[in-house]
C-alpha cells in the first residue's frame, strides 16, 4: 500500500474518531491496509485502554438537563444526566457537553431504567453504535477516565 493511500486513511479515521495519528497508523499497517480492520483494532485498543483508566477518579464534569416540549406537550416529560470526568479542562469541552446533551435525549426518548442498561442502549444519533462505544470514544480521545455517574427522568 502506498504512502498516499495511507495518508488519506488516516486523516479519514482520525476525522471520526479523533485518536492519534500513530495509534491509526500502525493499526492500519496491522490490518495491512483494511480500514474495516484496522478500526476494530483501534476499538479493541481503545477498550483496553478505557478499562486501565476506570479506576481514576472523576471529580469533574456536568450535570446536563433537558425537558422535551413541543406544541402540545409543554415539557412533561425532563431528564438529567451526570457525565463525569477527571478534570476542569475536559469538562468545558464542546464535544463532552456535546455527549452530555444527548445523553439527555438518550433517556427522555428510550427511559433506561439505570446506567448500566443506557449503556448497553444503541445510541440514538448513531443506531451502529451503543452508548459505552461513544463514552469510550471521548475517554480514548481524551485520555481521561470518562463515566455516566447518575441519571433521572421524570414525566408527568
Amino acid at each position: 500500500m502506498d504512502n498516499k493511500k495511507i495518508i488519506e486513511l488516516v486523516k479519514k479515521i482520525r476525522v471520526e474518531t479523533g485518536l492519534g495519528i500513530m495509534d491509526i497508523k500502525s493499526a492500519l499497517e496491522e490490518a495491512k491496509g483494511d480500514e474495516k480492520k484496522a478500526k476494530e483494532i483501534l476499538k479493541e485498543k481503545g477498550l483496553k485502554k478505557a478499562e486501565k483508566r476506570a479506576e481514576k477518579e472523576t471529580r469533574k464534569g456536568i450535570v446536563a438537563t433537558y425537558t422535551h416540549k413541543s406544541l402540545y406537550d409543554p415539557g412533561r416529560v425532563g431528564c438529567m444526566v451526570e457525565l463525569l470526568c477527571e478534570t476542569d479542562f475536559v469538562s468545558m469541552n464542546e464535544e463532552f457537553l456535546g455527549l452530555s446533551k444527548d445523553l439527555c435525549l438518550q433517556v427522555a426518548a428510550l427511559n433506561p431504567e439505570n446506567v448500566e442498561q443506557l449503556l448497553e442502549q444503541d445510541f440514538i444519533k448513531d443506531p451502529s453504535k451503543k452508548v459505552k462505544e461513544m463514552v469510550v470514544a471521548l475517554n480514548n480521545k481524551f485520555g481521561e477516565n470518562i463515566k455516566i455517574g447518575r441519571m433521572a427522568r421524570f414525566e408527568i
